[in-house]
């Protein structure tokens, strides 16, 4: 059932990025960006890393996405030339790279063996993506740095409602 379900989402993810550079409206690639990210996130919860997975849909599916398309909207680029259009050697360019990078992946694949980097403790590298654990670690080891960074952001926060107050006066 785990290998179906990865299957499964790693298609969509693999899909909707092909989908995303190949799509002339922006809007429409902005939305097939944010069904690549949730299909992440789903590959994320299959490998125990429900922290990661959620910052991937709170942060990158929700707040960039919504800042991706407020932009997108308020340049209205549907009158722009294209500015690779008549340029065929940047094409040549960008297949040579990619023939480069698949070169690479082929090579590390094929050679390199990924089991042999990993030592140490296997359990304790699995369960490092929890909330549990990292909620632990922020409570013991680094309480400080996590006081000070919410300090700071209750501060950064105070400061953004002066300025806008005294904006709006």
């Amino acid at each position: 059932m785990e290998l179906i379900l990865f299957i499964i989402l790693a298609t969509i993810a693999a899909v909707t990025s092909i989908l995303v550079i190949t799509r002339s409206n922006a809007v429409i690639s902005a939305v097939f960006l944010v069904l690549n990210f949730f299909a992440l996130a789903g590959l994320y919860l299959l490998l125990n890393a429900q922290f990661i997975s959620v910052v991937q849909i709170i942060v990158y599916a929700g707040a960039i996405m919504v800042l991706f398309l407020f932009v997108i909207m308020l340049l209205r680029t549907d009158g722009e030339p294209r500015i690779f259009s008549d340029k065929r050697y940047i094409k040549y360019f960008a297949l040579l790279i990619s023939i480069f990078v698949f070169i690479q992946v082929s090579y590390l694949l094929l050679i390199g063996s990924p089991s042999k980097s990993v030592t140490g403790n296997q359990s304790a590298s699995i369960n490092s993506g929890t909330i549990e654990t990292i909620g632990k670690e922020l409570y013991t080891n680094y309480i400080i740095p996590f006081e000070v960074a919410g300090f700071l952001l209750l501060a950064a926060t105070i400061g953004a409602i002066i300025l806008a107050k005294k904006k709006f006066e």
